[in-house]
């Protein structure tokens, strides 16, 4: 059983910059593909950047593509989502997920682990 914990978020305004973090435990951590979702409120929980096991693969949602960086440290059983130039519709709650697999998804539906989430808030 994985456990994931994220940390990082806060309130910025926009333009600015943070990093979450997600510390995973309970699993090989460098087996699991790592992904970031996030939900606004209102909205459904939306993908935004996922990681393969080594780091060498990644891929990201259109709307944070060059702005956003997702990397991981195996030796810290930790991933990381910097996130800069941020703007108000990136205000959400950010969820930090894995599934044991090689797919480097998109979908809920294919990340069985997930974190409790951590609020991003973006002021104008």
């Amino acid at each position: 059983q994985v456990q994931l914990v994220e940390s990082g978020g806060g309130l910025v305004q926009a333009g600015g910059s943070l990093r979450l973090s997600c510390a995973a435990s309970g699993g090989t951590f460098s087996r699991y593909v790592m992904g970031w979702f996030r939900q606004a409120p209102g909205k459904e929980r939306d993908f935004v950047a996922a990681i393969s096991w080594s780091g060498g693969g990644t891929y990201y949602a259109d709307s944070v593509k060059g702005r956003f960086t997702i990397s991981r440290d195996n030796a810290k059983n930790t991933v990381y989502l910097q996130m800069n130039s941020l703007k108000p519709e990136d205000t959400a709650v950010y969820y930090c997920a894995a599934h044991f697999g090689s797919v480097i998804g998109t979908t809920m539906a294919l990340y069985p682990y997930w974190g409790q989430g951590t609020q991003v808030t973006v002021s104008s």
